[in-house]
């Protein structure tokens, strides 16, 4: 009977160890691609960097790419506290502006971070059955911007998504003006703003 409690502690360790592991190397890829950019994040790297041979980075991850989808996933995981803390906060019909402004702030605040989640090619499903909690998580905030019963609320939710990620990426590469931001950012959030007794007729119109 004191067997099976001393293997399930083994068990226990072993599997805090694994995450453990994990994290760091999610956390070192992180660091390298924020200093030095993504190009720069290779297996072999991350075995220097923290002392874990390739094959044991191999075992937790599959491929370089399995690393930076890890990655990616996680940066969805906190878009989506951050989306979820601006929503949970904002002012009474300030909802969808503060959401922008989280939106925003964390592509801004982590490029590398922002840029893996969007720019680089991963396997990463969309809309998929497949598609990680942490993805769906995220995207879960948008669409409490816009409720409504038509399954085009969705639909909505992902123009103010492209909007919010196309100004993201026109700022950062300078094709937009900063000069300009706030006044963009005003008229987004105008085109948005939906009474919540109107949504549903907006969203079946569209």
């Amino acid at each position: 009977m004191a067997i099976r409690p001393a293997v399930n502690r083994i068990a226990e360790r072993k599997q805090r160890d694994r995450q453990a592991r994990r994290a760091q190397i999610i956390s070192a890829a992180r660091r390298i691609a924020e200093l030095e950019g993504w190009s720069n994040v290779t297996v072999r790297r991350l075995s220097d960097e923290i002392s874990y041979s390739q094959p044991v980075l191999y075992a937790h991850f599959g491929s370089r790419e399995g690393i930076l989808a890890a990655v990616a996933i996680e940066g969805f995981q906190e878009l989506g506290l951050a989306l979820e803390k601006a929503r949970k906060r904002a002012r009474r019909g300030d909802t969808v502006k503060s959401v922008a402004a989280a939106y925003l702030e964390f592509a801004v605040s982590s490029p590398a971070l922002y840029e893996v989640m969007f720019s680089l090619s991963l396997s990463v499903p969309f809309d998929d059955p497949a598609t990680p909690p942490e993805l769906r998580f995220a995207f879960s905030q948008l669409l409490e911007l816009f409720p409504g019963q038509s399954s085009k609320s969705d639909v909505i939710s992902e123009l103010f998504w492209a909007s919010l990620h196309g100004i993201a990426e026109l700022s950062r590469t300078k094709r937009f003006p900063p000069s300009r931001q706030k006044e963009r950012v005003r008229a987004l959030v105008e085109l948005f703003t939906f009474p919540r007794d109107e949504t549903a007729q907006v969203v079946k119109a569209r």
